[in-house]
């Protein structure tokens, strides 16, 4: 697209939808809490496709609860936020306290799917100061609201709003804290379909951002202070809280405690999902693209400008995977799965559960697989002072500790490929590496940008925007451990010849042999 540039040239082999079926810088933020372990843990050589995450659930009974954080105050406790406006605690000694340590149902709008309590974040210096924070939609109307809680007193006192009474959808409400000392907070685009406010893109809003404020003290007519190193400010126009805008629902985003870099999950119209990984120095005012695109691909012509930077997503996934929303996690940096998982982006989807897990590979791009699975509609990931990971769901409403394990993939695949002009045959062989014979397979793969399958052999695979789906033929469906089965097919491009970058077997991840 002439004259339109994209920051951070990092790319994956998932691209953009195949139509037809077939036969400006400052210092950035660092993370809020992290242990020394956590600081320790290095990204692991092993092969993200020999990693199986699982889940243990560990409390039950919690009403649509929507975020988790732990206070890092040597009580080993974990604050549980729940849509309707309570946050229950869980200790692992003495389970899930019954009683809410925090009640503000009074104040809370939870009219609508999306509405209701939506962030919680602790102090920097909580154990002393007993301050927390809260994002909620207010009542009457719904505005989204960041507010301090004084669990000591228990007074809420409301900083920062943004109104939202158009649409009960797309409120964001992540909060964290910087090792900064500044706090963090998503804002949906305003809800609807296709931005039609247009707030993605404008900057006179605090609608479709990521915002940076100070919270420790006030300034002026304000609550809060904003930083004088936000990329906004003295610019005409602008809401100085800005940090990042272009989001549409960027509702759960994190920060990487070991380096400071951002992962952003922002939440598709319906083609595309997306995470965003920001390192060091390329946050203040990145424009993560929203609506001139959604993805990869261009939503929205009239909100693109020639002039404009936008920074590309690292991993993005059509709704055609089953998936509807993703649900952005965090990087695991804890001790006791470090060796596997040390490094790694964990994240999954509302509706599909698949555990996504992303790592940078050294050459510019990322290493991607399918690692497992989550409980049904997880909603959001915490983690421990030490780095351990936990997730929550909305229903039937409950917490599991994630943990991980080295198992070697029960499949192989190898591919044997031949590319000319506008065309490429690509042949599978596929190898049950496992010890129980495989009885009836389906493959799972994306395919690169432009490429659409135009016939296959020894399967019957269908295309659905850029996923694969392929099942075996009735003649090759028995894999015996050690044996072999072949299927292939012929697809056009438009230049991006590449193999796919993952692929699974019965929802396992396969080996891949380049």
């Amino acid at each position: 697209m002439p004259g339109r540039r994209w920051a951070a040239p990092v790319l994956l082999a998932l691209s953009l939808p195949l139509l037809a079926p077939v036969s400006a810088l400052t210092p950035p933020v660092a993370a809020a809490t992290s242990s020394s372990g956590a600081r320790a843990a290095e990204a692991s050589p092993v092969p993200l496709e020999e990693i199986n995450a699982t889940t243990t659930q560990v409390a039950f009974g919690l009403r649509r609860p929507i975020a988790i954080a732990a206070p890092d105050d040597g009580t080993k406790r974990l604050f549980i936020a729940e849509k309707r406006g309570t946050v229950r605690v869980y200790h692992p000694d003495t389970g899930l306290g019954q009683t809410p340590i925090i009640d503000i149902t009074a104040s809370v709008d939870e009219s609508g799917n999306e509405r209701g309590l939506l962030g919680i974040a602790l102090s920097p210096d909580f154990a002393e100061s007993q301050d927390l924070y809260l994002a909620y939609t207010a009542l009457p109307d719904g505005a989204v609201t960041l507010g301090r809680y004084r669990l000591d007193t228990g007074v809420l006192e409301p900083l920062l709003a943004q109104e939202h009474s158009e649409n009960t959808n797309h409120n964001g409400g992540q909060i964290t804290f910087g090792t900064d000392g500044n706090l963090y907070m998503s804002i949906g685009d305003g809800g609807g379909a296709g931005d039609p406010f247009d707030t993605g893109q404008r900057l006179d809003t605090l609608l479709g951002k990521i915002l940076r404020v100070d919270v420790s003290r006030s300034c002026g007519n304000l609550a809060y202070c904003v930083p004088r190193d936000n990329p906004f400010v003295g610019v005409a126009g602008a809401r100085e809280e800005i940090w990042m805008y272009g989001g549409r629902n960027p509702w759960r985003f994190s920060v990487d405690p070991a380096n400071g870099s951002m992962w952003i999950g922002d939440v598709g119209q319906g083609r595309w999902e997306e995470i965003n990984h920001l390192k060091t120095g390329r946050q203040a005012g990145a424009n993560l693209g929203w609506s001139c695109y959604e993805g990869l691909e261009v939503f929205d012509q009239a909100q693109c400008r020639s002039d404009a930077t936008y920074t590309k997503p690292v991993f993005t996934y059509s709704p055609h995977t089953f998936g509807c929303a993703v649900i952005g996690g965090q990087v695991y940096r804890g001790a006791e799965f470090a060796h596997l998982v040390g490094g790694t982006y964990i994240a999954t989807d509302y509706c599909y559960s698949t555990v996504w897990a992303l790592r940078e590979n050294g050459s510019g791009g990322y290493s991607q697989a399918e690692i497992g699975q989550t409980p049904t509609q997880v909603t959001a990931f915490g983690a421990t002072p030490e780095g351990e990971l936990y997730v929550v769901n909305d229903l039937p409403g409950g917490l599991h500790r994630i943990s991980f394990q080295h198992e070697k993939p029960t499949c192989r695949i190898a591919y044997k490929t031949q590319v000319w002009g506008g065309g490429m045959t690509v042949d599978l062989t596929i190898t049950n590496t496992g010890t129980a014979p495989i009885d009836g397979w389906t493959l799972r793969f994306p395919l690169a940008r432009g490429q659409s399958v135009i016939s296959d052999w020894n399967t019957d695979l269908t295309q659905s925007g850029d996923m694969i789906t392929a099942v075996n033929a009735s003649h090759n469906g028995s894999i015996a451990p050690g044996r072999s089965v072949t299927m292939g097919y012929l697809a056009g491009h438009t230049g991006d010849a590449s193999l796919p970058s993952r692929i699974s077997l019965n929802r396992d991840a396969c080996a891949v042999a380049r």
